[in-house]
Protein backbone atom coordinates (compact mmCIF):
# COMPACT_ATOMS: atom_id res chain seq x y z
CA UNK A 1 0.00 0.00 0.00
CA UNK A 2 1.39 3.11 -1.05
CA UNK A 3 -0.05 6.01 1.28
CA UNK A 4 -0.37 9.92 -0.28
CA UNK A 5 -0.87 12.85 2.17
CA UNK A 6 -2.04 15.36 -0.20
CA UNK A 7 -2.41 19.73 1.32
CA UNK A 8 -3.10 22.71 -0.14
CA UNK A 9 -0.28 24.94 1.76
CA UNK A 10 3.56 24.61 2.56
CA UNK A 11 5.15 23.86 5.50
CA UNK A 12 8.02 26.38 6.55
CA UNK A 13 10.73 25.05 8.17
CA UNK A 14 10.42 24.76 11.94
CA UNK A 15 8.87 23.09 14.24
CA UNK A 16 5.88 21.47 12.31
CA UNK A 17 7.68 20.55 9.41
CA UNK A 18 10.35 18.90 11.73
CA UNK A 19 7.28 17.27 13.65
CA UNK A 20 5.19 16.19 10.59
CA UNK A 21 8.65 14.97 9.55
CA UNK A 22 9.24 12.92 12.38
CA UNK A 23 5.82 11.10 11.84
CA UNK A 24 6.29 9.96 8.21
CA UNK A 25 10.09 8.85 9.38
CA UNK A 26 8.42 6.72 11.69
CA UNK A 27 5.19 5.59 10.03
CA UNK A 28 7.20 4.47 7.08
CA UNK A 29 9.81 2.51 9.32
CA UNK A 30 6.42 0.34 11.39
CA UNK A 31 4.32 0.07 8.06
CA UNK A 32 7.30 -1.94 6.16
CA UNK A 33 5.97 -4.96 8.26
CA UNK A 34 2.59 -4.22 7.10
CA UNK A 35 3.50 -3.75 3.76
CA UNK A 36 3.53 -0.16 3.48
CA UNK A 37 5.43 0.71 0.39
CA UNK A 38 5.38 4.54 0.80
CA UNK A 39 4.23 7.83 2.87
CA UNK A 40 4.44 10.94 0.63
CA UNK A 41 3.32 14.12 1.36
CA UNK A 42 2.62 16.39 -1.67
CA UNK A 43 1.99 20.07 -0.53
CA UNK A 44 0.28 22.14 -3.45
CA UNK A 45 0.53 25.93 -3.51
CA UNK A 46 -3.07 27.69 -2.67
CA UNK A 47 -4.35 29.25 -5.51
CA UNK A 48 -4.09 33.27 -6.06
CA UNK A 49 -7.18 33.27 -7.48
CA UNK A 50 -9.52 36.20 -6.17
CA UNK A 51 -12.99 34.48 -5.83
CA UNK A 52 -13.14 32.21 -3.09
CA UNK A 53 -15.20 29.90 -5.40
CA UNK A 54 -12.13 30.11 -7.98
CA UNK A 55 -9.58 29.48 -5.47
CA UNK A 56 -11.83 26.00 -4.59
CA UNK A 57 -11.98 25.34 -7.64
CA UNK A 58 -8.02 25.07 -9.14
CA UNK A 59 -6.93 23.84 -5.32
CA UNK A 60 -9.29 20.80 -6.04
CA UNK A 61 -7.95 20.73 -9.76
CA UNK A 62 -4.28 20.63 -8.06
CA UNK A 63 -5.18 17.94 -5.16
CA UNK A 64 -7.12 15.64 -8.12
CA UNK A 65 -4.01 15.49 -9.89
CA UNK A 66 -1.80 14.00 -7.63
CA UNK A 67 -4.28 11.23 -6.53
CA UNK A 68 -3.11 7.97 -7.03
CA UNK A 69 -5.52 6.31 -9.80
CA UNK A 70 -7.75 3.89 -8.20
CA UNK A 71 -7.03 5.04 -4.85
CA UNK A 72 -9.27 4.78 -1.17
CA UNK A 73 -10.00 8.71 -0.75
CA UNK A 74 -10.19 10.30 2.31
CA UNK A 75 -10.91 14.03 2.66
CA UNK A 76 -10.10 16.08 6.54
CA UNK A 77 -13.39 17.96 6.80
CA UNK A 78 -14.66 19.57 9.54
CA UNK A 79 -18.31 18.34 8.90
CA UNK A 80 -16.90 15.08 8.68
CA UNK A 81 -17.45 11.80 10.36
CA UNK A 82 -15.27 11.39 13.46
CA UNK A 83 -13.83 7.74 14.27
CA UNK A 84 -11.38 6.47 17.17
CA UNK A 85 -7.93 5.56 16.01
CA UNK A 86 -9.04 1.64 16.03
CA UNK A 87 -11.80 2.07 13.72
CA UNK A 88 -9.21 4.60 11.24
CA UNK A 89 -6.98 1.79 11.52
CA UNK A 90 -9.88 -0.70 10.46
CA UNK A 91 -10.19 0.99 7.55
CA UNK A 92 -6.76 1.16 6.42
CA UNK A 93 -5.93 -2.32 7.14
CA UNK A 94 -9.30 -3.30 4.51
CA UNK A 95 -8.22 -0.89 1.69
CA UNK A 96 -4.33 -2.16 2.09
CA UNK A 97 -5.92 -5.97 1.81
CA UNK A 98 -8.09 -4.75 -1.05
CA UNK A 99 -5.11 -3.88 -2.66
CA UNK A 100 -6.08 -0.21 -2.61
CA UNK A 101 -3.41 2.73 -1.84
CA UNK A 102 -4.81 5.53 0.19
CA UNK A 103 -4.95 9.45 -0.37
CA UNK A 104 -5.52 11.75 2.38
CA UNK A 105 -6.40 15.19 0.98
CA UNK A 106 -6.63 18.13 3.14
CA UNK A 107 -7.94 21.54 1.26
CA UNK A 108 -7.46 25.04 1.39
CA UNK A 109 -9.60 27.24 3.95
CA UNK A 110 -11.71 27.85 1.13
CA UNK A 111 -12.66 23.93 0.92
CA UNK A 112 -12.50 21.89 -1.74
CA UNK A 113 -14.73 21.50 -4.87
CA UNK A 114 -18.09 19.28 -4.79
CA UNK A 115 -16.96 17.03 -7.73
CA UNK A 116 -13.44 15.72 -5.48
CA UNK A 117 -16.11 15.58 -2.29
CA UNK A 118 -18.25 14.03 -4.14
CA UNK A 119 -15.88 11.24 -5.07
CA UNK A 120 -14.47 10.37 -1.47
CA UNK A 121 -14.38 7.35 0.36
CA UNK A 122 -14.51 8.68 3.63
CA UNK A 123 -14.86 12.70 5.20
CA UNK A 124 -12.88 12.45 8.38
CA UNK A 125 -13.19 15.02 10.95
CA UNK A 126 -10.78 15.61 14.08
CA UNK A 127 -13.69 16.60 16.37
CA UNK A 128 -15.81 20.52 15.84
CA UNK A 129 -13.27 22.13 16.89
CA UNK A 130 -11.39 24.84 13.95
CA UNK A 131 -7.58 23.66 13.74
CA UNK A 132 -4.78 25.42 11.57
CA UNK A 133 -4.05 23.62 8.50
CA UNK A 134 -0.92 22.71 9.85
CA UNK A 135 -1.95 21.15 13.07
CA UNK A 136 -4.22 19.10 10.99
CA UNK A 137 -1.47 17.84 8.93
CA UNK A 138 0.91 16.55 11.94
CA UNK A 139 -2.05 15.41 13.64
CA UNK A 140 -2.89 13.08 10.41
CA UNK A 141 0.41 12.08 9.80
CA UNK A 142 0.19 11.00 13.78
CA UNK A 143 -3.03 8.67 13.43
CA UNK A 144 -0.98 7.17 10.45
CA UNK A 145 1.87 6.30 12.52
CA UNK A 146 -0.65 5.03 15.32
CA UNK A 147 -2.07 2.87 12.79
CA UNK A 148 1.07 1.30 11.25
CA UNK A 149 1.95 0.32 14.90
CA UNK A 150 -1.47 -0.94 15.50
CA UNK A 151 -1.18 -3.07 12.67
CA UNK A 152 2.62 -4.42 12.87
CA UNK A 153 1.83 -5.18 16.53
CA UNK A 154 4.00 -2.48 18.53
CA UNK A 155 2.81 -1.31 21.79
CA UNK A 156 2.77 2.48 20.90
CA UNK A 157 -1.33 2.84 20.70
CA UNK A 158 -2.77 2.06 24.41
CA UNK A 159 -6.67 1.53 24.83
Amino acid sequence: MRIVVAAVGRLKRGPESDLSERYVERAVKSGRAIGLRSLEVIEIAESRAREPQRRMLEESIALANVIPKDAATVLLDPRGETVDSNALTKRLRGWNDGGRDVAFVIGGPDGLAPTLSDQADLHLAFGALTWPHQLVRIMLLEQIYRATTILSGHPYHRE
